[in-house]
């Protein structure tokens, strides 16, 4: 184990070589061949080479040295090209801090069985007249470039649950095809983090619409990671152990406080609009210890009976009486 890999349990040095190929006898030389493709992308700015922000692109890349380095100048390329969102990225942005404050991302203190930190968006929480969707994008990217600090959640990765209880037709209209494109570029082609699972629940018909009208933007390998559970928390608990989730989505956790998140961004100065306490994600300290509890036992071995990704089918019995499926994820 290099200094690179400190920190990391035995458990997951073990899972980064046999699913990321990651290899610590090589794992300098691996590095520095993709600092050495800087040069061929004179066009981006690399504002940051070190060998522990290279590293996390090779996890996400599964050490595909060509792969790691498109995604290091995609994320570099995407921030030249929004700069207006990324010129204040800190948690005293106003509009940064509203969305935290709205639960915008929610963050789960436990982790699942499999090391993965889950993220939860309640989308009837966004109240359009006091949060736009960049800033709520904005608090997404800010609090992935905290949790992406961690080892651990670098070889782990990442849930995303989406409850679309009460989200209105209106409220869906303002999700735009340029702005969820804008999303998807951010979060999908830009970012160096492992999403294991995009889980959808209590989904009217026209977010399946909008689905459709994502779907081109999304690889083959996020549509497959994606998964429209209907009012079926079954199906949910068969890949997400109720172990580690709020009662909102039928756990066994107390109800989710949106405030959870902001807090561990924000500190003492979470109720005071006008102070804060961090400047920016390169200086905010989560402290680890009080947002990472895991479920036990820490890893759970994958049932025969669990679904795999892409095998779930539309299931919004609200809904089916007056539309069909409009996808199913094979």
């Amino acid at each position: 184990m290099t200094h690179l890999q400190s920190g990391l349990s035995p458990e997951t040095v073990d899972k980064a070589r046999l699913e990321l190929n990651e290899n610590p006898d090589t794992l300098h030389q691996d590095i520095q061949q993709v600092r050495d493709m800087i040069i061929t992308r004179p066009d981006i700015g690399f504002l940051r080479t070190d060998d522990a922000f290279i590293l996390r692109f090779l996890r996400a890349r599964k050490f595909n040295q060509m792969e790691a380095f498109r995604l290091l100048a995609q994320y570099f390329q995407y921030r030249q090209l929004n700069l207006d969102m990324f010129k204040n990225l800190k948690a005293d942005d106003p509009g940064i801090k509203r969305a935290l404050m709205d639960g915008f991302p929610g963050v789960l203190e436990t982790r699942d069985h499999y090391g993965r930190k889950l993220l939860l968006l309640f989308a009837a929480n966004w109240d359009q007249s006091r949060n736009s969707f960049v800033d709520i994008l904005r608090a997404i990217l800010l609090s992935l470039e905290v949790l992406i600090e961690d080892q651990e959640l670098q070889i782990n990765g990442f849930i995303l649950i989406i409850d679309w209880s009460n989200f209105s037709f209106k409220q869906a209209s303002k999700l735009t095809p340029s702005i969820l494109k804008l999303a998807i570029e951010g979060l999908q082609d830009s970012f160096p983090a492992r999403f294991g699972g995009i889980h959808f629940v209590n989904q009217p018909w026209y977010i399946h619409a909008l689905y459709t009208i994502i779907k081109p933007f999304l690889k083959d390998k996020t549509r497959k990671r994606i998964f429209l559970h209907g009012n079926n928390l079954n199906s949910l608990h068969q890949l997400i152990h109720p172990d580690c989730l709020p009662s909102e989505f039928g756990g066994t956790l107390p109800p989710y406080d949106m405030g959870t998140w902001a807090r561990s961004l924000l500190g003492s100065d979470y109720n005071d609009e006008n102070e804060y306490t961090h400047s920016s994600y390169n200086e905010i300290h989560v402290k680890h210890t009080s947002i990472d509890r895991e479920c036990s036992p820490k890893y759970m071995k994958r049932s025969q009976s669990v679904v795999e990704p892409g095998t779930l089918k539309h299931e919004d019995h609200r809904d089916n009486e007056n539309t069909q499926p409009l996808l199913s994820l094979d």
